[in-house]
């Protein structure tokens, strides 16, 4: 579970609910609105539905939320040392040493490419084969973000919708509101309560799509960066580069900041060290 997400989340919802309780708004108005609520949430994904296939949507919608709330259970300097360690094994047995740690891998990409080395596929081959799945990852990943970003452009639109409903109703009933004594009160109250629409509109855009959309993009990025370093890695290994050279050639992908040169060997992600990336 990404905590960061969730507690996001509840500093967001928490902040503008906390504003609305100090400036003495009445909660009931919003929970007494929950037509305002179902034409927000239908009415976006309605929208986006339609701006996708069915497939997409669905894919790109539990993806994307699988993303955002999944935590990544890995980083670029285990990967960094895990490829320092076989190819430093390559180099003392061989390639085909390596195939008991390749099956241990749980990152289904780098065991594969690990595999294409020791079955002694050409270079240009693994080389296609591995940026073809990283593509094809970066597309799903893509259409997953645009969803979500979808859902965040059409949200305030339904919303002003919602309220242009509300004052309608108003002024439709300004007739019999009229033989009231209190005609502003009502007028007011039912232009509170018509705005609401607009509120739900803009919270669930800005505080739900939009931010779930740009964590979406974060972390393709992040994922990119790792199969970059796997596959410069992993045809390293197969050329029998020097193991300290390939430290230091996969290193350069880090911020300065973040870059070790003592990496332990053995990695953190072989055997049963080994790390998970069902999330990625």
């Amino acid at each position: 579970m990404d905590f960061a997400t969730i507690i996001g989340l509840l500093i967001g919802f928490g902040a503008i609910f906390l504003a609305g309780w100090v400036g003495g708004i009445d909660p009931r108005i919003f929970f007494g609105r929950w037509d305002a609520f179902v034409l927000i949430l239908g009415g976006s994904i309605g929208a986006t539905l339609t701006s996708f296939p069915m497939r997409t949507f669905v894919k790109g919608f539990v993806g994307g939320l699988r993303t955002a709330f999944s935590e990544v259970n890995y980083h670029e300097r285990d990967i960094i040392a895990t490829l320092v360690s076989f190819a430093e094994k390559a180099r003392r047995e061989g390639l085909l040493a390596l195939e008991n740690e390749a099956a241990a891998l749980d990152d289904d990409f780098m065991r594969k490419g690990i595999q294409l080395v020791i079955d002694g596929r050409d270079t240009e081959i693994i080389r296609k084969v591995l940026e073809t799945e990283v593509s094809n990852a970066q597309e799903q990943g893509a259409k997953a973000e645009q969803v979500f970003m979808n859902l965040g452009g059409y949200s305030p639109t339904l919303g002003i919708i919602g309220t242009v409903l509300g004052l309608i109703g108003m002024l439709k009933s300004l007739g019999e509101a009229s033989q009231s004594t209190n005609i502003a009160g009502s007028i007011g109250t039912e232009t509170a309560v018509a705005f609401v629409a607009t509120f739900f509109g803009i919270m669930f855009a800005n505080l739900l799509w939009l931010p779930i959309g740009t964590k979406i993009k974060e972390r393709n990025g992040q994922m990119l960066l790792m199969r970059e370093i796997m596959i410069e890695g992993i045809l390293a290994i197969q050329a029998g580069d020097n193991p300290r050279l390939l430290e230091e050639k996969l290193l350069a992908f880090l911020d300065p900041k973040e870059r070790e040169t003592d990496i332990e060997e053995g990695g953190a992600m072989a055997g049963e060290a080994g790390y998970s990336a069902s999330s990625a």
